[in-house]
């Protein structure tokens, strides 16, 4: 019985060896990024269509007729298509920046109404004028140089499409260790910094710099002069705060050293 079983086995695993699978068809060459896109086949709703029933549900509003070709004459392309998808992404992430940038901005009326009302009348005006002042003090120091030290190294950052200037952090090396102290790329706004992601950065940077000037003007309320505020907060936007925001948030040591 053994004997006769072992040439069947033999058989079937010839049989099994010579078999041949089906080859796989060949994958599709994917449609190269400077190839026109059939339009058509998107179904972009007609004018008419939109022009008489409206779109109350958004459903047909931003479509494929709304993407731009880079070529008039060569058409839509899967390029186009790609890039106005990343731009749209960081257009996005601007928005939020720059609404929550103005939304902190707006703590500086709360600030004022706060510490003009614990202060006594005849200071009132004293207190609220620092209040609106602060922001043309810390945001010349800050756009002078705070800004660089702080940021000067922090970048890319992908959310804001990169921000590539601020790329320079001054770094010494301590106990074998690099230790980042202050960036060095930004100072003015100038030259490379002056980039779009920069700048939206410089402004939601810049509310938080001047939320932290506005707790000095509120403790201090009463207590000293005009001159000695703004000499303060020239010194606070553009050496103080920075050096922190920059060792905590910036690039600087805490990120250095890992």
């Amino acid at each position: 019985m053994l004997l006769c079983g072992f040439p069947a086995f033999g058989q079937a695993q010839a049989a099994s060896s010579t078999t041949t699978q089906a080859a796989p068809p060949p994958a599709k060459p994917a449609p190269a990024m400077d190839a026109p896109l059939d339009v058509k086949a998107a179904q972009p709703p007609s004018t008419d269509d939109l022009t008489a029933k409206g779109d109350p549900g958004g459903t047909a509003t931003g479509t494929v007729s709304d993407v731009v070709a880079a070529d008039s004459k060569k058409g839509l392309t899967l390029a186009d298509v790609v890039n106005q998808a990343g731009q749209n992404r960081i257009a996005i992430n601007f928005v939020w920046t720059l609404v929550t940038g103005f939304l902190v901005m707006f703590m500086q009326a709360g600030f004022a109404i706060v510490e003009t009302g614990l202060c006594r009348a005849k200071n009132a005006n004293h207190t609220m004028m620092m209040n609106f002042m602060v922001y043309g003090f810390g945001l010349f120091a800050f756009w002078v140089c705070g800004f660089a030290i702080q940021m000067g190294g922090g970048g890319p950052y992908s959310t804001l499409g990169g921000a590539y200037p601020l790329t320079s952090e001054h770094v010494v090396t301590l106990l074998g260790k690099p230790w980042g102290l202050f960036g060095t790329h930004g100072f003015f706004l100038s030259g490379a910094s002056y980039d779009v992601g920069v700048m939206v950065l410089f402004l939601f940077q810049m509310v938080f710099m001047d939320t932290a000037l506005t707790i000095v003007t509120g403790s201090c309320a009463e207590r000293w002069k005009y001159v000695a505020f703004a000499v303060s907060s020239v010194f606070m936007g553009a050496i103080t705060y920075p050096l922190f925001g920059n060792w905590a948030w910036g690039g600087g040591m805490v990120i250095t050293t890992g």
